[in-house]
């Protein structure tokens, strides 16, 4: 028996099982300790019942997932909105060096996928989606490119890149705090500062209005128009696949900093995350409920085997490289946190890791500013061309 769900239907599921996943998460410390998103308990949830009832004969469930790409392309145009180049100066030399490395992982993080995959005989952008992709990228790029990624014939990379992602994140919240209780045992690190002098730094924001909300609406959409028409220029033009939520990203990144010159409080970043919850929330979701888990049994273990290597590789390059590359103090230890948090998982990851040091040995201003700009922002300028090279290397 086949059920099939319009979609109408189908984005009511995407949000039922967004709001479930929300209550999972605030019932199960293990969940908070992790930081796993809603969306992704939620949609997990349902792909392990849809995987149950089609395996043993039951029933099988058909959705119209056809509305998501317009989530995923309003998500990534609200990432490029937030990548001010002001936030840049304020972080400093710091900032300059932490996303540098932030740039090499991405790197670094494809050519192990990449490696491993052929290794174990599989195509080398299945080893992509277990690299960059799901690790600095997490389930929002893990999605996106994994649906690019089947257009282009190769199967399951969907599910591939959503299971890579939420391995990635829950090693991300395990590895962090160790790694930097090592860091503070073996140099003896202490806070530079006190909890009175460690005030947070926090951007200027608007109150939501009506008027407000629909300039800000104005932008993302005008973004994604551009985006979107740029995007199909460039790839007919070089055959260069170049998606069209990456071009949407980029021309908001411009559009961002055009704006910061003409009116510096223009873009109301309170409405402007509102939107880029909501939405990447519903993506996720449709995302992750729609994989077919029966496709991907066979390579779990792979797949397990290069998210493995991709921790051990972030652990060393942490301890090694990026500590001393940023001062072989306790803030550059602090940041080290950060770094395993979201170049395994994601930024709350990353800050979770840093509020479980900073809650036991001190405060880190520097960490606290450098960390998230970069890890919510910034880190794509970097990481989406790599990530788009690597495609178009091996498609």
């Amino acid at each position: 028996m086949t059920l099939a769900l319009n979609q109408v239907n189908t984005i009511f599921l995407a949000v039922a099982l967004l709001v479930l996943g929300t209550f999972f998460v605030k019932k199960s410390g293990v969940l908070q300790k992790f930081c796993i998103p809603a969306p992704v308990v939620g949609g997990l949830l349902f792909a392990i019942l849809a995987t149950i009832l089609k395996t043993t004969g039951l029933l099988e469930i058909t959705l119209d997932t056809s509305l998501q790409s317009l989530f995923m392309l309003t998500f990534f145009t609200t990432v490029g909105l937030g990548a001010s180049f002001q936030l840049i100066k304020l972080g400093g030399k710091l900032l300059i060096i932490y996303w540098l490395a932030c740039g090499f992982l991405a790197l670094a993080q494809n050519v192990i996928g990449v490696s491993l995959a052929s290794l174990f005989g599989l195509h080398p952008l299945i080893g992509m989606m277990a690299g960059a992709v799901s690790m600095e990228g997490g389930h929002g790029a893990a999605s996106a490119f994994g649906q690019t990624i089947e257009d282009l014939g190769i199967h399951s990379a969907l599910s591939i890149g959503i299971a890579a992602a939420t391995f990635g994140l829950i090693a991300g919240g395990l590895v962090g705090g160790p790694t930097v209780k090592f860091l503070i045992a073996k140099y003896n690190l202490k806070p530079t500062e006190t909890n009175e002098e460690a005030a947070s730094v926090e951007a200027y924001v608007q109150p939501i209005t009506t008027n407000s909300f629909f300039i800000q609406v104005l932008l993302i959409t005008f973004c994604m128009a551009i985006g979107t028409y740029l995007g199909e220029l460039f790839t007919s033009a070089t055959g260069f696949v170049l998606p069209g939520y990456v071009g949407s990203m980029f021309v908001a990144v411009i559009v961002r900093n055009l704006v910061d010159k003409l009116g510096p409080n223009a873009i109301d970043m309170k409405s402007i995350n509102l939107v880029s919850d909501v939405t990447l929330g519903i993506f996720l979701s449709m995302a992750l409920m729609s994989i077919k888990l029966w496709e991907v049994a066979d390579l779990a273990l792979p797949i397990l085997a290069i998210v493995l290597v991709q921790v051990l590789f972030i652990v060393l390059f942490g301890i090694f490289v990026l500590f001393k590359l940023l001062g072989k103090n306790y803030d550059a230890a602090v940041m080290v946190a950060g770094f395993t948090g979201h170049g395994l998982g994601a930024t709350p990851n990353a800050m979770a890791n840093m509020a479980a040091v900073t809650e036991r040995f001190g405060p880190s201003r520097k960490a606290y500013l450098i960390v998230p700009i970069v890890g919510a922002f910034l880190i794509d300028v970097f990481a989406v061309p790599i990530i788009i090279t690597t495609l178009n290397l091996f498609k």
